[in-house]
C-alpha cells in the first residue's frame, strides 16, 4: 500500500511518521516547506512528547515526484486545500483522498479533483519545533467516512485499519458528519478564544467568564448542526472539559493561537465563519460566532498596519 500525506505540519507529520513505521506501507510526505522535507530525508521525522517516534517517510516538495497512491491524507490548513489538491491529484487518480483538516468545506474543495473522497476528523495535535521534529502534544482518535456514494465503505475501513495499526486509532463509519461537526464546534468555541487571549486551552476553561463564552459559542454550533439534521456523536462540552484536564491538553496552545503568535493567516473563516455560513443558510442566528470571526480578522488586519 502507498499513502501520501499532503501537508506535513504538525498533524500531517503525526500521520506520516507513524504510518511509515509499518512494513507493508510506503509513505510519502509532501509539503512546500523545503527545509522540513530535507530534514526528514536526511534524519527521519521525529516526534516527541506524547509519543517518541522516528519515522522515515519519503519526503518531497515537488508534487511531480509523488507516485500513484492508494490513499492520500490531506492535512494542510483549510485555506491551502485547493492549491494542495490541484498539485497532487494526479497521484490519487485510482485512489481515495481523506481530509483530516479543521473546519468546513474541505471535502467540497477536494471533490472536483478526485473521484473518491473520505470525510475525516482527527484529534491528535502538536506543533512543529524545527525542520524534521514535531512535538506531539495530544493523542486522540480519528473518524473516517465516505463523502458521497462514490467512495465505498470498504475503502474507508481499509484506511482506518492501517492508521490504527500505526498507532493513530481510527474508526470507519457510514456518516462522519457527526464527528466532524463535534470537532468544528469544539474548535470554533475554544481555538479563537485562546487566540484572542493568548491562553492555553486549560487556562481558558478555568476562567468562568471565558468558559461561559465558550458555552455560548457551542450552543450556536449545536443549533446549526441540528438544523441540518446532523446528530453529534458526543457533546462538545464534554470534550472541552476533558481536554482541559492537566494530563490531556491543559497547556496545549491551539493551532489558531500558534498562528496568531506567528502572524500567520488563521482558519477562522472555516471554523466560526463556516458555522455562520451554514447558520445563514438554515435560518439560525449565530451572533457570537460572527463576532468572534470579526475580532480574529481584526487581529489579522493589525499585522499589515504601517
Amino acid at each position: 500500500m502507498k499513502i501520501a500525506v499532503v501537508g506535513c505540519g504538525a498533524v500531517g507529520s503525526l500521520f506520516a511518521a507513524n504510518l511509515s513505521l509499518l512494513d507493508d506501507v510506503e509513505v510519502w510526505a509532501f509539503d512546500l516547506n523545503e527545509l522540513h522535507m530535507a530534514a526528514i530525508n536526511r534524519d527521519g521525522l521525529r516526534l516527541s512528547g506524547a509519543g517518541e517516534v522516528v519515522g522515515r517517510p519519503r519526503a518531497t516538495s515537488d508534487p511531480a515526484l509523488l507516485p500513484a497512491c492508494d490513499f492520500g491524507i490531506v492535512a494542510t490548513k483549510a485555506m491551502h486545500t485547493e492549491a494542495a489538491i490541484a498539485a497532487t491529484a494526479h497521484a490519487f487518480a485510482e485512489g481515495c483522498v481523506a481530509t483530516v483538516q479543521n473546519g468546513l468545506g474541505n471535502e467540497e474543495t477536494i471533490a472536483p479533483h478526485v473521484t473518491r473522497v473520505i470525510r475525516g476528523t482527527t484529534f491528535p495535535a502538536g506543533k512543529l519545533l524545527e525542520p524534521g521534529h514535531v512535538q506531539w502534544d495530544v493523542r486522540g482518535d480519528t473518524t473516517f467516512g465516505p463523502y458521497d456514494e462514490r467512495t465505498p465503505l470498504a475503502a474507508v475501513e481499509r484506511l482506518a485499519e492501517v492508521c490504527t495499526r500505526a498507532g493513530m486509532p481510527a474508526d470507519a463509519v457510514e456518516d462522519a458528519r457527526g464527528p466532524q461537526w463535534r470537532k468544528v464546534i469544539f474548535n470554533a468555541s475554544t481555538n479563537p478564544v485562546g487566540a484572542l487571549t493568548g491562553l492555553t486551552h486549560g487556562r481558558v476553561c478555568e476562567r468562568p467568564e471565558l468558559r461561559a463564552l465558550v458555552t455560548g459559542l457551542v450552543d450556536e454550533g449545536k443549533a446549526v448542526a441540528a438544523a441540518q439534521g446532523i446528530e453529534l456523536d458526543a457533546d462538545p462540552e464534554d470534550l472541552i472539559d476533558h481536554a482541559a484536564k492537566p494530563e490531556v491538553a491543559y497547556d496545549h496552545k491551539a493551532s489558531m493561537l500558534q498562528d496568531v503568535e506567528a502572524r500567520r493567516q488563521t482558519e477562522v473563516d472555516y471554523l466560526n465563519g463556516g458555522i455562520v455560513r451554514f447558520g445563514e443558510e438554515h435560518g439560525v442566528p449565530t451572533p457570537l460566532n460572527a463576532a468572534i470571526q470579526t475580532l480574529v480578522k481584526g487581529v489579522e488586519a493589525s499585522w499589515t498596519q504601517s
